[in-house]
């Protein structure tokens, strides 16, 4: 009764999405501003001398008020004025209609995207017939598949390679097509007049936020990626082109990528009709050029968390993203707040051999892979226009689809399935197959690569598995507090490392069961971020490369609050010592420190019946940093294989790269405890050992030996028989001076000896560190295709495959003044398509 009418006030509130008047940035300001509930919204208008617009799609009480154009942020210019007043003690001020205001945002405009243009058809000639063939023309004979570009769709039925495809014909045969689900396609609108695609096209759940129409219609020369995507999910079994995965499923668009937005238009589009789309594919993301660090803004992360917990009728909407097509400039998905987001299913490209296409990034937060372009092909599906198909999506945008039509078979199969369900699913039945990586066996026996996640998709494993899974108990969460580390990062082989423990009686008293996501949440001062990279080793010895070193990736402040994510601890228990590595892998002149981190963990409840939902976020949920975390009286030194001093690079390169292994610690450290010590791939002294007394017992050995502490001590009576000799020479000096010039009474100061330029060296490294405590860059650049900036041709290429080292999407443009609209680069950001 209680999920029936929560479903019945969402799907009223839902409503009001569509019915906001459409929003004119160019003789207007918008406001995004959540009151407490028993606000008058009006009334609030009214005294900041706004207009209301309406409510705020499915975010409960947040509401749109919009004012002609203007430079100065109206609602916050009150609320500080308030503030100032109350300071000056002003009478009357006790109650306020600001009061109520709980989180407020001025509307910022996003830049244009930027997408490839029309690309030209590559002829090829039928393959010859085989029993491969034989078989695929039986299957669609049975089927009554008559679609023209069938027996080309070689990620549905691959008779090159027989093999490398969905395994998904099988599921057909059930009857298992997609019906009654519903994948919606946030992109650049959709060809609701294809005729692959217009019979499919549920028009309830689509919207415009470009043009703020309700058909999301390509209205662009390049608005066509879209479409090449819902043609993958949800083509019919037609005369036209080819089928989709769900070809009975329906289809539903909202238009983002075609022009200007903000992020809350943004918001209202991520979860646009949420009780009546299931599925959430998005083929897009920050730039992917090796030095972009986005995430999205609070409305947008209030959005997401909004549809996985009241979506689908409380059984959580599905997202569906694109890793990205970054490789080949070192980029990594986990720079991406949205690839490394716990309420994403994280998608990865393969190419029609299985083989690692150059461009699709890899990263801790990618759960699974699929089929794409690469090895001289790529995606057969629709295209805009009457009866139009194309032979050249690719990208990590071609590969996301699949699997958002993968999943609508599995929810048709078992419709009860939560969105946490699904991504277990992924988990416990992708496959691994035989390419080189860094495969390493999980504490559930599975297999699991940066490159490839757990493996491929196979649509008859996963539907399979669906019809009987038991579903999991509700999510639960822990989180430790900040650990301080505040200490220089060494150079080159060597790394800092700081240790938590999770201890039995935390989880219980968090109710945490095991683990499924795991969080770190960190800030580092360094004045070349593309240096970094940083390591957490989970109590089963199980490592996650959370960040790797980005060449192109210039900017000074190292990371600001930003928040990694891995699914490579799927399944651990997650008690014990969690170890983070960091590592400045460049011996230069940028160096840096590593201020504090913070690990949450989030997975299954013990006891579903006291497992609440998630609160929902703020601003100033990282804000904490000044709690105090016991530091223990000495370091500890650890020995670490050498692979873990390495940098992660592409396995495809690499076969032979060893698999790091978990640390062997030599001491023990209370459980609320962290640690920092020197990381080195050469074994040195156990610190378990006792180190022979140089000095008499009230002097430390500084856990090392009697020949180390000889040079210690030494180095400091030189040290102070040095500084003493100064201060004489300096005194004797004075007087002589004082003495030469006692008839004119004037006198010389002795100004401060100071060194100018290690003055200003570290006067950088100071403002590094407040740029990471005093202010967050605001999220920037371009929505643009998922290309990159290359083209279909491009992206068919087998060039590079196996030169470059795998990393996240990249490029990142900030604002220099603090937005406060999230972690990191947490603010208005663009997105780029990922074809």
């Amino acid at each position: 009764m209680r999920i029936l009418s929560l479903w019945a006030l969402l799907s009223a509130a839902t409503l009001a999405t569509a019915h906001l008047p459409p929003r004119n940035y160019a003789t207007h300001d918008y406001y995004a501003i959540h009151v407490s509930p028993s606000t008058s919204p009006s009334d609030l208008a009214a005294h900041l001398g706004l207009t209301y617009e309406g409510e705020m799609g499915s975010l409960a009480d947040h509401h749109v008020f919009k004012a002609p154009k203007h430079s100065n942020d109206i609602v916050d210019d009150a609320v500080q004025e308030l503030k100032r007043r109350r300071r000056k003690r002003e009478v009357g001020l006790e109650s306020h209609p600001l009061d109520s205001i709980r989180f407020t945002q001025k509307q910022k405009i996003k830049a244009r995207h930027w997408k490839r243009s029309t690309i030209p058809q590559v002829s090829r000639a039928g393959p010859p017939i085989t029993d491969a063939i034989t078989a695929q023309r039986d299957i669609a004979s049975r089927l009554q598949i008559k679609d023209p570009i069938f027996e080309e769709q070689w990620h549905i039925f691959n008779v090159k390679t027989p093999g490398n495809d969905l395994n998904v014909t099988d599921v057909w045969m059930q009857g298992i097509t997609g019906k009654n689900v519903t994948a919606c396609i946030v992109d650049d609108g959709l060809d609701m007049d294809s005729e692959d695609l217009k019979d499919n096209f549920f028009a309830e759940g689509s919207y415009d936020f470009n043009d703020h129409v309700d058909l999301p219609k390509p209205r662009l020369s390049d608005d066509r990626h879209g479409t090449r995507c819902a043609g993958e999910v949800a083509a019919g079994r037609n005369n036209a082109c080819g089928v989709g995965i769900a070809y009975d499923s329906k289809i539903s668009g909202v238009r983002i990528l075609s022009g200007d937005i903000t992020d809350m238009d943004e918001s209202l589009a991520i979860n646009y009709e949420l009780q009546k789309n299931d599925i959430y594919s998005c083929s897009w993301g920050p730039p992917d050029d090796g030095k972009t660090m986005q995430a999205p803004g609070p409305l947008i992360e209030k959005a997401m968390i909004t549809a996985v917990q009241q979506g689908r009728g409380g059984k959580g909407s599905i997202y569906v993203f694109a890793a990205g097509n970054g490789a080949a400039s070192d980029d990594n998905c986990n720079f991406d707040g949205y690839t490394n987001s716990i309420y994403s299913i994280t998608v990865g490209a393969i190419d029609n051999k299985n083989l690692h296409p150059y461009y699709s990034e890899a990263c801790s937060a990618q759960l699974v892979v699929t089929y794409s372009s690469g090895s001289g092909d790529a995606i057969h599906t629709t295209d805009v226009g009457a009866n139009k198909c194309t032979g050249q999506h690719g990208g990590t945008s071609a590969a996301g689809p699949i699997g958002v039509g993968t999943f609508a078979l599995a929810l048709q199969a078992r419709p009860e399935l939560t969105w946490r369900d699904l991504q277990w699913l992924v988990v416990m039945t992708a496959v691994p197959f035989d390419q080189p990586s860094d495969w390493t066996k999980t504490t559930m026996g599975k297999m699991f690569s940066h490159q490839f996640g757990y493996g491929k998709l196979d649509a008859y494993a996963i539907v399979e598995a669906a019809k009987t899974w038991e579903l999991v108990k509700p999510q639960a969460w822990f989180y430790s507090p900040w650990m301080h580390v505040k200490k220089p990062i060494p150079q080159g082989d060597q790394g800092l490392a700081s240790t938590f423990e999770v201890t039995q009686d935390m989880l219980k008293k968090a109710n945490f069961e095991r683990v499924e996501h795991i969080t770190l949440t960190m800030n580092i001062a360094h004045s070349r971020r593309g240096d970094l990279s940083v390591e957490l080793i989970s109590p089963d010895g199980m490592t996650s490369h959370l960040s790797t070193p980005r060449r192109d990736d210039e900017f000074p402040a190292g990371y600001l609050d930003w928040t990694f994510m891995s699914v490579a601890h799927w399944g651990e228990k997650g008690i014990g010592k969690w170890t983070v590595i960091v590592k400045d892998t460049k011996v230069n002149e940028h160096t840096g420190n590593f201020t504090d981190w913070k690990l949450r963990l989030w997975g299954e409840c013990i006891d579903a019946k006291n497992q609440p939902l998630r609160p929902m976020p703020n601003e100033h949920d990282d804000d904490d940093h000044d709690v105090i975390t016991t530091v223990p009286a000495h370091t500890t030194t650890i020995t670490v294989p050498s692979s873990t001093g390495a940098v992660m690079a592409n396995p495809s390169d690499h076969p032979d790269r060893p698999v790091a292994q978990k640390p062997t610690t030599t001491d023990q450290v209370a459980s609320t405890t962290a640690f920092e010590t020197p990381i080195s791939a050469i074994s040195t002294p156990s610190a378990s050992s006792s180190p022979e007394n140089f000095l008499p017992s009230p002097f430390p050995t500084f856990g090392v030996s009697k020949r180390t502490q000889i040079w210690i001590y030494g180095s400091i009576g030189l040290i102070l028989v040095f500084c003493g000799s100064l201060a004489v020479y300096l005194y004797l000096a004075r007087r002589k001076r004082l003495q030469s010039s006692r008839d004119d009474y004037e006198f010389e100061v002795l100004d401060d000896v100071e060194d100018e330029e290690g003055g200003v060296r570290t006067g950088m490294l100071a403002a590094g560190a407040g740029a990471g405590r005093g202010r967050r860059a605001r999220r920037g650049g371009e929505l643009y295709d998922a290309f990159a900036g290359e083209s279909d041709e491009d992206l068919l290429s087998d060039s590079d495959v196996e030169d470059h080292p795998y990393t996240d999407r990249d490029e990142k443009v900030f604002d220099e003044n603090r937005s406060g609209e999230g972690s990191d680069a947490g603010g208005s950001s663009g997105s780029s398509s990922r074809t």
